[in-house]
């Protein structure tokens, strides 16, 4: 059990007095976790996989401190009012069906909701592009149905899961636009975000994201210049996050350009 997860959660901590010279010191700054597999699978090369327990461990981490995990559609929003302060953005990458079996639950007993990034072009399919480790099967249309009904935001990962740096344009055109359309026709709704499989972007696939007119998209570090809300940054979250761990992360997210600093 992670020390502090029993610890009675606290207000969120008020902003900081204003230093000499008048202008004020920033607070801290929001944050988007990045998630993947939640299953009690030990075989996990890639680091991509945490035991629902360690994720409720995890969340029950970020309550006790007065912060609620949200989707990332929902943070933003939130920080277009000026509102952010206190929330985290929470993300599962893949569509992978442990989401709904292990994650729902855990999300739904702490409060919180998050942002699942499915590949259209794999639904019912399974993780072969990973060339070694376990087959996990992905999200199916029902799936897709189930985590819109348990409240969670769908946002696009690509069709197949490309690093779209290495792509041609048709196929970055394919993978971009029509993984938009077809979630949208899965979800009955807009489909806000999109998510760079392997975190790999540049100038031209920003630009794709863009003219497909997603609002915002999520990577791991920040992108290109004047990319904004295209390459928000992400801190990965694993199995061996415990609560020091976690501390540092929140605590360092700024300066290692990982924050969502304020509009």
């Amino acid at each position: 059990m992670v020390a502090d997860i029993s610890a009675a959660p606290r207000a969120v901590e008020p902003d900081p007095d204003p230093v000499a010279e008048g202008r004020p010191r920033k607070g801290p700054a929001a944050w988007v976790a990045m998630y993947h597999s939640v299953s009690d699978c030990r075989d996990d090369p890639y680091n991509v996989t945490v035991t629902p327990d360690r994720l409720d461990r995890q969340l029950g981490w970020l309550a006790a401190r007065g912060l609620r995990g949200v989707s990332v559609r929902e943070l933003l929003a939130a920080r277009a009012r000026g509102a952010e302060r206190g929330l985290i953005g929470l993300t599962f990458d893949d569509g992978y069906t442990d989401f709904l079996t292990h994650a729902v639950p855990v999300l739904h007993r702490w409060g919180f909701s998050a942002t699942v990034f499915v590949l259209p072009g794999r639904l019912g399919g399974e993780n072969s592009w990973e060339p070694t480790g376990p087959r996990k099967p992905l999200f199916d249309v029902a799936d897709v149905h189930r985590a819109v009904a348990a409240g969670m935001e769908i946002a696009s990962h690509g069709m197949t899961h490309l690093n779209l740096t290495r792509t041609t344009d048709e196929v970055l055109h394919r993978e971009v636009e029509e993984s938009r359309q077809r979630l949208a026709a899965l979800t009955g709704g807009d489909v806000d975000g999109f998510c760079y499989p392997y975190g790999c972007l540049d100038e031209r696939v920003v630009a794709a994201v863009r003219r497909a007119g997603y609002r915002y998209a999520c990577a791991i570090s920040p992108g290109p210049a004047d990319s904004g809300d295209l390459a928000l940054p992400r801190i990965h979250l694993g199995q061996a996050d415990i609560s020091l761990r976690l501390e540092l992360k929140r605590r360092l997210a700024r300066y290692y350009g990982r924050a969502l600093e304020a509009v």
